[in-house]
């Protein structure tokens, strides 16, 4: 028998004074089933098909035309593009909260996710028309892209506590994240094979870029809406219950307490590793003279790597609990940080890649799935949004550091404070223990 449906005011931190909304007392023939691995895979999709942005447009390709031709050589190219990035992240981190509270309570995350998609791919693609001399127009675009790539990414991970459960949720972020690494393992294959085909053809690949975002998302429309929409209360706007969800961030986190430390320690290893992202092809082309072919076949090993690395730690993530395999994912970082900071063979640089690309994937995929655990029932777009927020101010911190520290003292010092953020990131996580919810509830 099933109850019939009740009336239910949100509680305080859950936008209680805002808006009422109907559900279902206990489970309801109407509900939607559980994920099925089409779904999954759809999901899936949406990280292969927004690697190849970061891939090609932030790591690899555009960040070193940039500094080389369209910044002319400048000196102060790296904090130019270290600052861009970073003013995309404070963006986003304007807009995320009326965007999240959108999409749960119009219950059309999907309509949001796509449509930060084809931002993306517009912007990626007028990077081609970008050359020596364009740097605001260079910089704007890359703002845009960057933006509505960010959005994306919150989006998509609120699906995450939908599609799974606290024993495969682990396992289902690692398949994202190995996605994602396929993805921009095959944009950059294209790339490779498109910048070999004669000179001149580097702005090809940001064409490239866009359409292969475009086109590799669309298997994300299999994805079911399972959010019921919600009615806001009289004298409530969208705006308002946006800018109090950010307000509420510093009340209602103290409430939980383990994902609050947890966010902190996210904070502070994301600074590193979004610096790392957005530095690593600009170090290897100014300190070790690597080709852009060279860098290419570099992050080729690397993706390899970081496949690897989101499913192996995934697993064990599942079997051994988050922390531990967060925690030796840090290790490794810092020792990658310390590494390339003396290192001085493209050889030596070959080796740091492969440990950085698997140490990469299970940091991502970890976080996410830590977050999914502890996120309470009903409010995954809530509680991913605090989970954006946290990783765009990470980058707000990591990446204009680093531009800077290396504009005036050099890509050392800049890799070694970078690994600074790694090792406090990994002080913070050991002092929490991290457990799973079953319907809103910790375990354990």
């Amino acid at each position: 028998m099933v109850d019939r449906d009740i009336v239910t005011h949100l509680p305080a931190g859950d936008f209680g004074n805002c808006f009422t909304f109907v559900r279902n007392s206990t489970i309801s023939p109407f509900d939607p089933p559980p994920a099925k691995p089409r779904e999954i895979f759809g999901w899936c999709c949406y990280d292969f098909a927004n690697s190849a942005f970061t891939t090609i447009i932030i790591t690899v390709v555009f960040s070193v035309y940039f500094m080389g031709v369209v910044a002319e050589g400048d000196a102060r190219g790296p904090g130019w593009w270290g600052t861009a990035l970073a003013v995309s992240q404070l963006l986003v981190i304007i807009v995320s909260p009326l965007v999240g509270v959108l999409a749960d309570v119009t219950a059309r995350k999907k309509v949001y996710l796509m449509s930060t998609a084809v931002v993306c791919s517009l912007a990626t693609l007028g990077l081609y028309f970008a050359g020596a001399g364009d740097i605001w127009l260079a910089l704007g675009l890359v703002v845009i892209a960057n933006m509505a790539f960010s959005l994306g990414e919150n989006l998509c991970a609120s699906f995450l506590p939908e599609i799974s459960n606290a024993e495969n949720v682990g396992r289902i972020s690692g398949y994202g994240w190995s996605f994602g690494y396929l993805g921009g393992l095959l944009s950059l294959v294209l790339a490779l094979l498109i910048i070999d085909s004669g000179s001149g053809r580097v702005p090809w690949t940001f064409a490239m870029t866009g359409a292969f975002f475009l086109l590799a998302s669309l298997p994300t429309l299999i994805l079911r809406e399972r959010a019921r929409p919600r009615k806001l209360a009289v004298g409530a706007t969208y705006l308002k219950l946006g800018w109090g969800q950010l307000a509420g961030m510093t009340r209602e986190l103290p409430r939980h307490r383990t994902l609050m430390i947890f966010f902190i320690s996210m904070l502070l290893f994301m600074a590193g590793l979004t610096a790392v992202v957005a530095f690593a092809s600009v170090f290897a082309t100014e300190v070790l003279h690597m080709t852009q072919t060279e860098i290419i076949k570099l992050f080729v090993v690397l993706q390899l790597a970081g496949v690897a690395g989101a499913y192996v730690f995934g697993v064990m993530q599942d079997r051994t609990g988050p922390r531990f395999a967060l925690a030796i994912s840090l290790v490794q970082w810092i020792a990658v940080c310390v590494w390339a900071a003396f290192c001085t063979t493209k050889f030596e640089f070959y080796i740091i890649g492969a440990l950085a690309g698997s140490a990469m994937g299970s940091l991502q995929s970890g976080a996410r799935a830590v977050v999914a655990m502890l996120t309470p029932a009903g409010r995954s777009g809530e509680f991913f949004g605090y989970w954006g927020f946290m990783g765009k101010l990470a980058a707000i911190i990591g990446q204009p550091i680093f531009g800077w520290i290396a504009v005036y003292h050099g890509y050392q010092l800049a890799i070694l404070a970078n690994g600074g953020f790694f090792a406090l990131g990994l002080v913070v996580l050991l002092t929490i223990r991290i457990r799973p919810r079953v319907g809103g509830i910790p375990v354990g």
